[in-house]
């Protein structure tokens, strides 16, 4: 019985380098593994992504499915009954390793029986875990953003302080005329930086609005 693992990004700013890392503290045994092409959308219908498509035809029955979170394969509720549709006429089981649905096992079956265990108690399940898939989905698309970002040389959080040694040249040019705006874009810091470094050579009414 074979261990599939299947991955994706979103976009190709992306890297697996987070699920490589869950994955690998899971310790599957001689995975094989799947990888979309990076930026691959997770609005594409899962059955409809070309390596989960390979990984459906790869696959036998009493094989595993392995992911690391749930947004890596699902968008939402519709995506998820669908693959574990396929997933269940297949006989293939499917464990997500982190996140919305990682405490559930889905394709439980009946150990005499081989059927699935209750669908009513399996829909309860589903919903309850709606809502962390789509905080999990949001998280992603917030990693998105910022890994754009820092690929185009912008990065989150709190710009900068001025750098030591370079105060008295934000003074010298303020008092030659710089504007704030024109300082702040020049030592890659916010206006306020430069107000707090210029703030004793401001016009009263600056100092007393510093919005104004």
């Amino acid at each position: 019985m074979a261990n599939l693992v299947y991955k994706r990004v979103s976009t190709d700013q992306q890297s697996t380098d987070r699920q490589n890392l869950v994955l690998a503290e899971a310790g599957i045994e001689d995975p094989v593994a799947f990888e979309e092409a990076a930026g691959t959308s997770s609005r594409l219908h899962p059955l409809q992504r070309p390596k989960f498509a390979e990984l459906l035809v790869y696959a036998r029955p009493g094989d595993t499915v392995h992911i690391s979170e749930m947004f890596r394969l699902v968008r939402g509720t519709g995506h998820i009954l669908d693959v574990l549709d396929v997933l269940h006429r297949d006989r293939l089981a499917l464990r997500i390793h982190d996140g919305a649905f990682s405490a559930m096992d889905l394709t439980a079956r009946h150990p005499r029986t081989g059927e699935l265990l209750s669908t009513v108690k399996f829909m309860v399940q589903t919903l309850a875990a709606a809502g962390e898939l789509q905080r999990d989905l949001q998280r992603e698309l917030t990693y998105d953003g910022l890994r754009a970002a820092e690929a185009k040389g912008n990065k989150g959080g709190r710009r900068p302080a001025i750098p030591d040694g370079k105060t008295q040249v934000v003074r010298a040019a303020y008092l030659e005329g710089r504007s704030i705006a024109a300082l702040a874009r020049d030592h890659d810091v916010s206006r306020g930086t430069i107000r707090t470094a210029v703030a004793d050579l401001l016009p009263k009414y600056t100092a007393a609005d510093p919005d104004t």
